[in-house]
């Protein structure tokens, strides 16, 4: 169906849209801001992460050949397109204005990696174009010999920066923000540094982690030394330049970074991540719920992405995360407990399904039922946003853990006493 090794792969994949293959159908919820819609779907996938979890439009389709750089490399497209779409909606003229677009977005992207790219650009097509620099921005040799998973994923965390990049172009038609893609990378460096730095130390692994970051991040010489210095002399909020109190999707995935980092080192310290969720967030002017969110996209990517078994292989880790996973969603669950009994009673199938499901296995067609008719109804509910990611139904004995009454008493409010 699709190749995207080899060349022609972009005319293909609006060719399977033009198909029906593809929907690019998309609609952003009321009560989330276009940004913050898509932070979560970023989370959803893994693109923030560096590795792909699930595609956002190329759903049903076969890539079970592909290897994960061709993956990635769709859904930073993919993602990229999302952006565009959030923008201009879709289009019969999408495709040619939607690979302008991008070719006028990366002539003017200061980064070091596909900068001399436009000057061997000659008789290629537009699409041809697109492609080659879709595939050196996945191309993110650190330069460090090491076999270990998370040197491999870690090393794409910052094609992400071209999405927040390209949401500031493409909603405030800024192209000298362009220049600045080495200070966005350089303040999610710091970020990441001071997390490190948290617990009174830099240990090996951290400092390792932190060059595989830097090494991939393409960083001008400027940046590049001033990083370097900082890991060696240590950082303060003091070397964060102001462009960080301009764009809340850069703060958002800096502090995305920095929790990964400390999750990734498998050796999770609280004044971590105390440090992270309180004084660095308040710093960057996130709010309790930005931080929140952002935790159980960690974790629910730890737990639940086919990575798990890589960055979970410490026992005493997994239990510390699933512990903390399943303690907040209690903490959200009986937040939003009576809007949450008010929803469910008014849905009597979901009910019976969902006490069910506590004492017999569903069949396909009923998991496929409560994961719908859930997801429509924490759709209403903000702050249980991250249900609508890959798996969050399995979340849903929780809601019979938390909330015992809340089954039957729904189911009463409608029974005829015998």
């Amino acid at each position: 169906m699709l190749s995207p090794g080899s060349k022609g792969w972009i005319n293909k994949y609006f060719s399977l849209v033009e198909e029906g293959i593809v929907d690019l159908s998309y609609s952003n919820p009321s009560q989330y801001s276009k940004q913050r819609h898509l932070h979560i779907l970023s989370g959803k996938t893994g693109i923030i992460f560096g590795h792909v979890s699930c595609f956002l439009f190329y759903k049903n389709a076969d890539s079970s050949k592909w290897i994960e750089d061709e993956k990635l490399k769709i859904l930073l497209f993919e993602t990229l397109l999302l952006v565009y779409i959030q923008k201009h909606g879709v289009s019969k003229t999408l495709k040619d204005d939607f690979i302008d677009s991008m070719l006028v977005y990366y002539s003017k992207y200061d980064n070091k990696g596909i900068e001399n790219l436009f000057t061997f650009f000659v008789k290629e097509d537009k699409a041809t174009r697109l492609e080659t620099i879709f595939a050196k921005r996945i191309d993110n040799s650190t330069g460090i010999l090491d076999n270990r998973w998370w040197f491999k994923t870690m090393s794409n965390v910052f094609v992400y920066l071209d999405v927040i990049l390209f949401d500031r172009f493409e909603n405030e038609g800024d192209s000298e923000i362009l220049k600045s893609y080495s200070e966005y990378a350089y303040n999610a460096l710091i970020s990441i540094l001071l997390a490190a730095y948290s617990d009174g130390i830099v240990d090996e692994k951290e400092e390792t982690m932190f060059k595989v970051f830097l090494s991939s991040a393409n960083l001008r010489s400027q940046y590049r030394e001033k990083a370097i210095f900082n890991l060696n002399n240590g950082a303060s909020y003091k070397d964060f330049t102001a462009i960080v109190f301009e764009d809340k999707l850069l703060c958002r995935f800096m502090i995305d970074l920095s929790l990964l980092t400390i999750f990734g080192n498998q050796e999770i310290e609280i004044s971590e991540t105390d440090f992270i969720t309180n004084d660095l967030a308040h710093f960057l002017h996130l709010g309790d719920y930005d931080i929140e969110e952002s935790l159980v996209m960690i974790e629910h990517f730890l737990l639940y992405s086919d990575l798990k078994s890589n960055f979970l292989a410490n026992k005493n880790i997994y239990e510390k995360v699933s512990t903390s996973f399943s303690n907040r969603w209690t903490k959200l669950i009986l937040r939003n407990k009576d809007k949450l009994a008010l929803e469910l009673s008014e849905s009597k199938e979901l009910v019976g399904l969902i006490k069910k499901s506590a004492t017999q296995e569903l069949s396909s067609e009923e998991k496929e039922k409560v994961r719908s008719q859930f997801l429509d109804i924490v759709k209403s509910m903000p702050a249980l946003a991250i249900f609508l990611l890959p798996g969050g139904a399995i979340l849903l004995p929780l809601i019979l853990k938390v909330l015992p009454d809340l089954i039957p008493s729904a189911f009463r409010d409608n029974e005829v006493e015998k």
